[in-house]
């Protein structure tokens, strides 16, 4: 897949649990987790704006674009 979540590592960076920012932004663990991993074929701009809001980052912190190799 060309687009890749870095959520993980915005947690780490921001020193936040999981749990911590599935509660902040009013979804359940298992989604974020699927976030997280990459299992999800999108994402409301409401959810990404609310993970924005709560580890002060932008967008591009959490998605990033990989060119796949043909």
């Amino acid at each position: 897949m060309a687009i890749i979540i870095n959520l993980d590592v915005m947690l780490a960076t921001r020193k936040m649990k999981s749990k911590e920012l599935s509660e902040l932004v009013g979804i359940t663990e298992q989604n974020l987790s699927l976030i997280k991993t990459g299992r999800i074929k999108g994402i409301r701009l409401a959810t990404l704006n609310s993970i924005c809001k709560a580890l002060q980052c932008q967008p591009g912190d959490i998605l990033e674009y990989r060119i796949d190799d043909l």
